[in-house]
């Protein structure tokens, strides 16, 4: 009898353990009650985590074994919010006031060179290499990207993957993939037959995504950058001073740099091109490209580990012959990582890695159950537009499972 009781007690014990917890909320400034997107929620200490989405509300979905561990919301240019993950369990959606940090000024001195901005961001290029990961490292993530034409959704694609990557050294070549990527699942809506797919890139969009690391691909900066970048106000995160650097001329680039160690936390870039011919579809030419992207990093047993990319990228298209603007379009992608396993030594063999064609031609069965319980981006008021968009084929759920 004391064996059985045993076993049942292990049993109960397992199920507990395997069972997940979710916390939702919503992260606001506290003075002014605006929204923060893109707000960090992570367990502390530890290597999971999600963020908010444009609303600045989350899903937060983790194992119950954190449920005595602590729950930090961080933001920069706010003080941090903590606290008991078991203190905010059953709550439903919790609003979350975050305080804003009081500014630094900075008090630059021209005499001294690391004061300049430029100088600030050269000693934190040379460091990426002692402030980033140099062993093998495996990172969950999350990866979606939004296709639309003039406004209108056309096409949606989801994936949870794994990505295996060895280190941040400089690579030889910064336009080839060094992690390996293997998709877990994939979901997507039926918006790839549409006549309008053949004006957004065909290929792996995903692949593409990394390669826009620029940390991890050590991408060079012009001399005239590290000349004419400007130091801001002074700015505070995870209790930790912060440089704010920046670069207007012919492109935007915002950096944020840890005064303790000079290890890069978030790097915002945009640019535009414009041209009569950027490039030709059919009847049409491509007269404007825009493009803004956005890196973030977040520490974890002492390195810096990649929390979130996004990349939105529109073009305009003009008839070829009267020059007039026919439609837009809008490619506006994700990759957030939910978890990093540091040092492993798993990794991913060649025979589990993705193709590298594109993610839309992938097959993989729709999994129901596991996106239930997933870190996604959770879906906002605008999201919902999207769907609305999307479902003039067919509800989306008879979507993923039709493709």
């Amino acid at each position: 009898m004391r064996y059985i009781l045993v076993f049942v007690f292990l049993l109960i014990s397992i199920g507990v353990f395997a069972q997940k917890i979710t916390l939702s909320g919503r992260v606001i400034d506290k003075g002014t009650s605006e929204v923060l997107p893109f707000a960090s929620v992570v367990i502390k200490g530890k290597s999971v985590g999600t963020i908010a989405n444009l609303s600045g509300e989350f899903d937060f979905h983790f194992s119950s074994e954190y449920r005595n561990e602590i729950v930090v919301v961080s933001m920069l240019g706010y003080e941090n919010f903590e606290a008991p993950v078991w203190s905010l369990i059953d709550s439903g959606m919790k609003t979350i006031e975050l305080n804003k940090s009081v500014t630094l000024l900075s008090e630059v001195v021209v005499t001294d060179s690391l004061r300049k901005g430029g100088e600030i961001f050269r000693v934190a290029l040379s460091r990426i290499e002692q402030n980033f990961p140099m062993e093998p490292f495996l990172m969950d993530g999350f990866y979606r990207d939004i296709k639309k034409v003039s406004g209108t959704t056309i096409a949606l694609l989801e994936a949870a993957v794994k990505i295996y990557d060895e280190n941040y050294a400089k690579p030889r070549n910064p336009s080839k993939l060094r992690e390996h990527v293997k998709l877990v699942e994939v979901r997507k809506s039926l918006g790839y037959e549409n006549r309008f797919a053949s004006y957004f890139d065909q290929k792996n969009l995903l692949e593409d995504l990394l390669l826009h690391n620029s940390v991890r691909y050590h991408h060079d900066i012009a001399e005239e950058v590290f000349e004419n970048m400007q130091r801001e106000d002074d700015s505070f995160y995870n209790d930790h001073e912060i440089f704010v650097l920046s670069y207007e001329k012919d492109f935007k680039l915002k950096v944020f740099i840890d005064k303790s160690d000079y290890s890069i936390i978030h790097m915002d870039f945009e640019i535009t091109y414009t041209g009569d011919n950027l490039d030709t579809r059919k009847d049409v030419v491509n007269t404007y490209i825009g493009y803004k992207k956005q890196i973030d990093f977040r520490k974890y047993s002492g390195k810096m580990y990649l929390n979130y990319i996004t990349v939105t990228t529109q073009e305009k298209w003009n008839d070829i012959k009267t020059k007039a603007l026919k439609f837009d379009t809008e490619l506006t992608q994700y990759l957030l990582i939910n978890e990093v396993q540091a040092n492993t030594t798993e990794h991913i063999r060649s025979t589990e890695k993705m193709r590298n064609y594109g993610l839309q031609y992938q097959d993989y069965p729709y999994n129901k159950e596991f996106w239930a319980n997933y870190n996604v981006i959770k879906e906002t008021a605008l999201d919902r537009k999207i769907v609305a968009d999307l479902e003039k084929e067919a509800p989306l759920e008879q979507q993923f499972e039709a493709e």
